[in-house]
C-alpha cells in the first residue's frame, strides 16, 4: 500500500474512533462567575471604551467571525457543516454576551476541540504505523490559510493534513534527521497538543471566548482571567525573572514582539524581533516542541529562576523557510533600573580631516523610581534627571549637536516623556489626551527655561512607542530638532485595568494626539529623513494589528515654533544619500530590507519536493549570503560560509590595524554613526542661516 493510501485510511479510521469514542472529553460548561463577567465585560465596552460601539449585528457578526478564527484560522479542522448549527451566533452574539448566555458559544468550542482531538490522534496513529516517505512529486503546500474558504467535505481536510504531515516530516528531514527521529520528533508534537487539549479548562474556552468579543474592538482591550491577572501585576513590578522578552501568537507560532531594553535577551544579542520560538529547553534537559502551544503556557515554560538558563529553538525573522532554525541560550534574569538607565557618549565625525565631536544619549525607557519619588526624596531616578546629568557632561566636553537615540524604547512613565521635552524647550504644551467623551486633557512642560539648546537629533525606529512617539512627536512639531530613522510603532491608545468579579479587564479609555492636531495611533510619527530598516512593519507595529484603531486629528493648540528643519531638509537629504551610496552597511540594510520584501511576497507556499525545496531554500539564502559578504568585503571582514551564521557572528572584527572601534561596523551602529553626520551637517546649516540672518 502506498503511503498516501495509508495516510488517508488512518486518518479515517482515527477520526472515526475518536468521535465515536465513549472516552472522549466531556463538554466543557461556563460558569456563573463567568457569565456574570461575561456581562461586566460587555458593560464595560458600552461605557468605558473609548471607541463608539454599537453592540448592533455587523459587530455580532465581526465577533463571531473573529471566535472562528481564534479557533481555527487556517481553516484546517472545522467542516462548514460543523459552524452551521452555531450561524445564529453570527447576529446574536452581542445578544449573547450582554445576556451571559454563553452555551451555544461554549458547544462550538466543543465542536472545534473535537475536530482537533481527532486530527491529532490521526496523525499518532500514522506515526504508530511509522512513515516511509517519497518526497519526489510535485506537489505544493499553502502555507497561509486564513483567507481559504472552509472546507465542505472531511476528504478536503484529509488531503489538507495529508499534504501538512508530509511538509512537516521533510523540514525535520531537512535537518538531517533520520526517520526515527523525525517520527520521535513529531509524536511529541501532537502528543504535546493532544495533551493540552485534555487539559482544557472552562477558564481556557472563557478566555477564547472573550478574546474575540475584546479583540474585535480593538488590540490593546483585553479580558483577564485571575492567573493572567496575577502574572500582568508581576510584569508591571518588574520583578518576573525571564528573558526579557514581550511575545505574541503569529498563528500556529509564537514570535518575538519586542525585547525589554536592558534584559537579558537584548543582552544576549541573540533573539529580534519577529523571530519565532519553536521549542523551548530548559538548561541540559530535553527541547520541548511549541508549535501550536497556546501563548501562556510558552511564558511559563520559558520563564524561570534567576540565573538559570533557557535554551530556544529559534527561527530568524529574515528566514523564509522553517527548516532554518537555531537554537540560542539565555541566562535568566531580572530586568533593574540600572539596566535601563539613559547613558551617554561622544562619537567624533571627521569632516576634512578634522574631528567633530557629536553626543550620543541612549534612552531605553521612560523610567521614574516612583517609590522614591512619592517618598521625597531629592535624589531620586529617573529618565529626565539622568539625561540632565548626560546633556551636562557631554557640554562640558564641548559637543557640536546631541543625538537622543529612542530606537526600540517602548515608552514608560508619561510624566518622564512631559519632562524630558522640557529640557529642551522653555515651556510649552508636548500632548492631548482625549478620552471617550471628547475631553481633551493638555500636558506640558511648566518650568521656565531650557537645560540645552543647540543641535538637537531623535532617532526612532519601528519599536518606538507611546512616550517615545509623543517625545518625537513634540520635538518635531516645536521644530526644535530632526527625527531621523523609521516610522515609529504607532500606539497611540492609552488603557486602564478595572477588576471584575471575575478576573479584570485592560480596556482603551483615551487617544494620545500630538500639539499639531495629529494622533500617534496608526501611523506613528514619520521621521524627517528615513533610513532602511530590517524590521517588517506588516509583521510588527500598530498597523499590523487587527482593528487597531485609526488614525485621526484633533484641533491643534497653541505653541512656539523653535526653528525650521524642514527648510533645510533637501539638502540635508541629498548629503544623507550621497554618504550611503558609499557606506556598505547602509546600501545592505537597503538592499535586504527590499529582498526580506520580496521573498515573503514570493513565498506562499512550499514545495513537498525534497530536492525542489533544497534548491529554493538555497537560492533563497544565496542572494541573502551574497548581501552580506558584500557589506563584509566592503568592510574587511572575513566573509561567511553560511547566512545563518551571520545571527551568531557578533563581532564585525576589522582586519585593518588603523580601523575604528569594532562597534563601528557593526550594522546596528551604522544608524548612529550616519544620524551622527546627519545632525553634524543639520547644526553646520543651521550656523550658516544664523550668519546670513546676521548680515
Amino acid at each position: 500500500m502506498s503511503l498516501f493510501a495509508t495516510l488517508s485510511r488512518s486518518v479515517a479510521l482515527a477520526v472515526m474512533l475518536v468521535i465515536t469514542s465513549p472516552a472522549a472529553l466531556a463538554q466543557l460548561e461556563p460558569t456563573d462567575e463567568q457569565r456574570q463577567a461575561a456581562v461586566e465585560i460587555a458593560d464595560s465596552l458600552r461605557y468605558g471604551h473609548y471607541a463608539d460601539i454599537n453592540f448592533d449585528e455587523a459587530w455580532s457578526q465581526d465577533a463571531f467571525q473573529r471566535y472562528l478564527d481564534i479557533l481555527d484560522g487556517q481553516r484546517a479542522y472545522l467542516l462548514r457543516g460543523d459552524i452551521e448549527p452555531y450561524r445564529h451566533l453570527e447576529n446574536g452574539m452581542a445578544d449573547a454576551i450582554f445576556s451571559g448566555d454563553l452555551d451555544d458559544a461554549f458547544a462550538l468550542y466543543d465542536t472545534f476541540s473535537q475536530r482537533q482531538r481527532a486530527r491529532l490522534e490521526s496523525l499518532l496513529a500514522q506515526l504508530d504505523e511509522g512513515l516511509n516517505f517519497e518526497f519526489d512529486s510535485d506537489e505544493r503546500l499553502e502555507i497561509d490559510r486564513e483567507g481559504a474558504q472552509w472546507a465542505n467535505r472531511q476528504s478536503e481536510l484529509d488531503e489538507l493534513w495529508r499534504k501538512r504531515l508530509k511538509n512537516d516530516a521533510l523540514t525535520l528531514a531537512l535537518t538531517d534527521q533520520d526517520n526515527e527521529q523525525i517520527e520521535n520528533n513529531l509524536r511529541q508534537r501532537y502528543q504535546g497538543q493532544l495533551t493540552r487539549i485534555e487539559q482544557t479548562e472552562s477558564e481556557d474556552v472563557f478566555g477564547v471566548l472573550m478574546a474575540a468579543v475584546t479583540s474585535s474592538i480593538d488590540p490593546h482591550t483585553g479580558y483577564l482571567s485571575p492567573r493572567q491577572g496575577e502574572s500582568f501585576d508581576i510584569q508591571m513590578s518588574l520583578s518576573l525573572e525571564g528573558i526579557g522578552a514581550l511575545l505574541q501568537s503569529d498563528g500556529e507560532y509564537v514570535k518575538v514582539a519586542s525585547l525589554v531594553p536592558g534584559g537579558p535577551a537584548e543582552r544576549a544579542g541573540v533573539l529580534e524581533p519577529a523571530d519565532r520560538i519553536i521549542a523551548v529547553g530548559q538548561e541540559d534537559g530535553e527541547m520541548v516542541n511549541v508549535v501550536g502551544m497556546r501563548l501562556d503556557n510558552v511564558v511559563d515554560l520559558i520563564r524561570g529562576p534567576k540565573g538559570s538558563i533557557v535554551r530556544l529553538d529559534v527561527v530568524p525573522a529574515q528566514a523564509v523557510d522553517m527548516t532554518r532554525s537555531q537554537t540560542v541560550e539565555i541566562t535568566r534574569d531580572t530586568v533593574s533600573l540600572e539596566d535601563q538607565a539613559a547613558h551617554g557618549e561622544v562619537i567624533e565625525v571627521q569632516r576634512d580631516g578634522e574631528p567633530h565631536r557629536l553626543g550620543v544619549i541612549n534612552i531605553p525607557t521612560f523610567y521614574v523610581d516612583f517609590d522614591a519619588w512619592q517618598a521625597g526624596e531629592e535624589e531620586y531616578r529617573s529618565t529626565t534627571r539622568d539625561v540632565a546629568r548626560e546633556i551636562e557632561r557631554l557640554k562640558e566636553e564641548g559637543v557640536e549637536g546631541i543625538l537622543l537615540d529612542l530606537r526600540n524604547n517602548g515608552g514608560g512613565a508619561l510624566q518622564e516623556a512631559n519632562s524630558l521635552i522640557g529640557l529642551f524647550i522653555d515651556r510649552g504644551p508636548t500632548v492631548q489626551v482625549r478620552d471617550a467623551q471628547g475631553r481633551i486633557q493638555l500636558y506640558g512642560d511648566t518650568e521656565a527655561g531650557t537645560l540645552y539648546d543647540g543641535p538637537l537629533g531623535v532617532l526612532v525606529n519601528r519599536l518606538s512607542a507611546s512616550a517615545s512617539e509623543i517625545f518625537a512627536g513634540a520635538i518635531q512639531d516645536y521644530g526644535r530638532g530632526l527625527v531621523l530613522g523609521t516610522s515609529t510603532f504607532g500606539k497611540g491608545t492609552v488603557q486602564t485595568l478595572n477588576d471584575l468579579s471575575h478576573g479584570q479587564i485592560k480596556l482603551t479609555r483615551a487617544k494620545f494626539y500630538r500639539i499639531s492636531g495629529d494622533s500617534t495611533q496608526n501611523r506613528g510619527v514619520e521621521p524627517d529623513i528615513t533610513f532602511p530598516s530590517l524590521i517588517d512593519p506588516e509583521r510588527i507595529g500598530e498597523s499590523s494589528l487587527d482593528n487597531a484603531l485609526a488614525w485621526d486629528t484633533v484641533q491643534n493648540v497653541q505653541y512656539r515654533r523653535y526653528g525650521e528643519p524642514e527648510t533645510l531638509l533637501d539638502k540635508l537629504l541629498a548629503q544623507h544619500e550621497l554618504r550611503a551610496q558609499d557606506n556598505a552597511n547602509f546600501r545592505y540594510l537597503e538592499r535586504q530590507s527590499t529582498l526580506a520584501r520580496q521573498l515573503r511576497e514570493q513565498h506562499t507556499s512550499v514545495s513537498l519536493n525534497r530536492d525542489q525545496r533544497q534548491r529554493e531554500m538555497e537560492a533563497q539564502e544565496a542572494e541573502q549570503l551574497s548581501l552580506e559578504n558584500q557589506r563584509r568585503r566592503a568592510l574587511g571582514l572575513d566573509e561567511l560560509d553560511e547566512w545563518m551564521d551571520a545571527r551568531m557572528d557578533g563581532s564585525d572584527e576589522i582586519e585593518e590595524t588603523d580601523s575604528t572601534d569594532d562597534d563601528a561596523t557593526a550594522v546596528d551602529r551604522a544608524y548612529v554613526l550616519e544620524s551622527a553626520e546627519v545632525l553634524l551637517d543639520y547644526a553646520h546649516l543651521k550656523e550658516t542661516q544664523r550668519l546670513a540672518a546676521k548680515r
